[in-house]
């Protein structure tokens, strides 16, 4: 089953993509705990193309929901045109430092790469392209 989402790329839009992809979900019977991981990892990769991708205009982002069964896997894709960035360059925060030590930010996406199961960025014809896989336990 493959479902898309074109919405604003902006913040006030999360619960417009949350809802997308839990009405895709709705019929899986997900537990909690991984809808919630998900929900984690759509509002950091959102949020950053929201925050950054066209500022200080805006724009669109595209979000592609892909399903699998035996595992149940979910398969989601965000596309903006906004400026070139690949999140997953950026260097793992050292959490051997206390917060005081550590840099700003980075944090959300070290969380987002551990959370998923497998992601991967692309620049493909002027679009910024992050996909990642997740693997979802049913409920019994």
């Amino acid at each position: 089953m493959k479902e898309e989402l074109i919405v604003d790329a902006k913040v006030e839009e999360l619960e417009t993509v949350h809802a997308f992809i839990h009405k895709a979900l709705a019929p899986c019977n997900i537990p909690k705990r991984a809808l919630m991981q998900l929900d984690l990892v759509v509002e950091e990769i959102f949020v950053n193309i929201a925050s950054y991708a066209y500022s200080p205009t805006t724009g669109k982002a595209k979000i592609e929901l892909d399903m699998s069964a035996e595992p149940l896997e979910v398969d989601l894709t965000f596309i903006d045109s906004g400026t070139p960035y690949n999140p997953l360059e950026q260097a793992d925060p050292d959490l051997t430092l206390s917060i005081e030590e550590r840099e700003i930010g980075g944090l959300g996406i070290f969380l987002t790469k551990k959370m998923v199961d497998s992601i991967s960025y692309n620049y493909i014809d002027g679009q910024n392209v992050l996909r990642f896989k997740k693997i979802l336990e049913v409920a019994k």
